[in-house]
C-alpha cells in the first residue's frame, strides 16, 4: 500500500551540476545546481532563478559551462551549492580549485571537474511558472582518463555523483543494470 507524502519535488536521481560564468570583470563564479537536463541533442536547460549570481552572469556574459561533479570532488561541489556568489564573491579561490578559459565560449572550465559542456545563452524563459536558462551545447570536453577504449564517455570511470532530493544526500552511480534501447526488446 503506497502512503501519501504530500507535495515533493520527488525525481531521484537529479544530476549535481557545477554552472561556472565569469561575471564582467572576469571573476569565476560557480553554482550547484541540481534542477537540470538536456531539452535537446544540443541544449541544456537550467532552471535557475533571478537572484543567483550564476543568473545575471550568464545575462551580461551570454555564455557558461556545465561540469559534472564527481565522487572526488563532493565537498568542493556541496560549498558552491552552500556559498552565494552575491556574497562570496571569492567562493571559487576558497576552493584551491583551477580553471582555463574555455576556447569555444566565454566562460571557465574547471580544471578539477573530468566533464564539461561549453554553452552559449540561447534564451532564458520566464513566465508564472517557470525560469529558465538555456543554453546551446558548443563543445563537451572530458579528461582522457574518462574516456574508455570506444572513444565515449564512460559512466564508471567518470564517477558522477547524484543529488538525492528526499533526504539531501550525494550518491555515487552503481552498477549497469540494462542497455537502453535493448533490455525492453524482449516484450
Amino acid at each position: 500500500m503506497k502512503k501519501d507524502l504530500g507535495v515533493l519535488p520527488a525525481v531521484f536521481p537529479m544530476p549535481v551540476l557545477m554552472i561556472a560564468t565569469y561575471d564582467e570583470n572576469g571573476v569565476i563564479d560557480v553554482m550547484n545546481a541540481a534542477w537540470g537536463s538536456i531539452c535537446a541533442p544540443d541544449k541544456i536547460a537550467l532552471f535557475i532563478s533571478e537572484p543567483h549570481k550564476t543568473t545575471k552572469n550568464i545575462r551580461k556574459v551570454k555564455a557558461f559551462t556545465v561540469a559534472l561533479a564527481d565522487e572526488k570532488h563532493t565537498a568542493e561541489a556541496d560549498y558552491f551549492g552552500i556559498a552565494t556568489g552575491n556574497k562570496t564573491p571569492d567562493k571559487f579561490e576558497r576552493t584551491g580549485f583551477t580553471a582555463v578559459k574555455s576556447k569555444n565560449v566565454n566562460a571557465p572550465i574547471i580544471d578539477e571537474f573530468p566533464l564539461s559542456l561549453e554553452c552559449e545563452l540561447a534564451e532564458i524563459t520566464e513566465t508564472e511558472n517557470l525560469h529558465a536558462v538555456v543554453g546551446k551545447i558548443v563543445n563537451v570536453c572530458a579528461d582522457e582518463e574518462v574516456i574508455g577504449d570506444d572513444g565515449k564517455v564512460n559512466p564508471e570511470k567518470l564517477n558522477a555523483i547524484l543529488f538525492d532530493q528526499f533526504r539531501s544526500g550525494y550518491y555515487n552511480i552503481g552498477d549497469k543494470v540494462g542497455q537502453a534501447w535493448s533490455s525492453g526488446k524482449k516484450f
